[in-house]
């Protein structure tokens, strides 16, 4: 498929999703939609991917939102229904069972911070800027915004941010929760790079075991998810990589896992 928003590359065991709409700061409009569902379809097919990295073209936007002069256009059943696709895509893309990591190098408002909150973990650069400012275009997020951004940094925290449309910068996205850590921009690729190595050198199956589990946590009762978490841990006492592991950890070596 020809990708006409965005680049999707496989590096070795790893895969990076580039939004390439630099003239327009990477909004997001129904092709992107379009393209990161190809992307997120192949890698739910793939054994070989371990971790995704999601970044923005250029140095001034990650995501700087929907496209305006195509939602402009909506109405109120086309606008439920850009609405409910744009979810959609973003909880199948939350929903893959390997670490998926955005790499905010600028600015992430509205589409942009619901695409980055849909990503497991959140790496930011200093001139990143999170927000959702959907309230000064008389609408709301619609992506997810008002679901998960009270679950990543509270009630209170999200009621204000949304209601009052304010941006806020890297720092302040880092003391809410917002985001895991934040990097000077010309360090941030190397630095989530460094990351999803880690994760690499670790067994396969017991990563996207553990994805899985913390995934499920937000749909199950404790008790649903203990059992759940008891289920997998079985599965994976069941690998190569469990022998692996704890025969190295005896032994007093570094494990050599091969996703088996």
């Amino acid at each position: 498929m020809n990708l006409e928003t965005l680049i999707y590359e496989k590096r070795n065991n790893y895969s990076l999703v580039t939004l390439n709409r630099p003239d327009k700061l990477n909004a997001l409009n129904k092709q992107t939609f379009d393209d990161l569902k190809f992307v997120v379809k192949d890698l739910q097919g793939s054994d070989d991917i371990h971790a995704l990295i999601i970044t923005g073209a250029g140095e001034k936007a990650f995501a700087a939102g929907a496209d305006i002069k195509e939602l402009n256009a909506s109405d109120s059943s086309t606008g439920a229904e850009f609405s409910r696709y744009g979810s959609r895509v973003m909880a199948e893309l939350e929903a893959l069972n390997i670490p998926v990591i955005a790499a905010v190098n600028g600015f992430a408002l509205g589409g942009g911070c619901e695409l980055a909150m849909s990503c497991h973990i959140r790496f930011a650069s200093e001139n990143a800027k999170f927000g959702q400012p959907e309230v000064n275009l008389g609408i709301l997020p619609g992506y997810g915004g008002t679901q998960r951004l009270p679950k990543l940094v509270g009630k209170a925290v999200a009621m204000e941010l949304i209601v009052s449309g304010n941006i806020i910068n890297a720092d302040e996205a880092f003391r809410i929760g917002l985001v895991n850590k934040v990097f000077p921009q010309s360090e941030l690729m190397e630095k989530t790079l460094e990351f999803v190595q880690l994760v690499l050198s670790k067994g396969p199956k017991s990563v996207r075991a553990s994805v899985k589990a913390i995934n499920a946590s937000e749909l199950m009762f404790l008790n649903e998810g203990l059992e759940y978490e008891s289920v997998l841990f079985g599965e994976t006492c069941g690998t190569q990589d469990f022998k692996e592991g704890t025969t190295a950890f005896l032994e007093k070596r570094k494990a050599v896992f091969i996703g088996k």
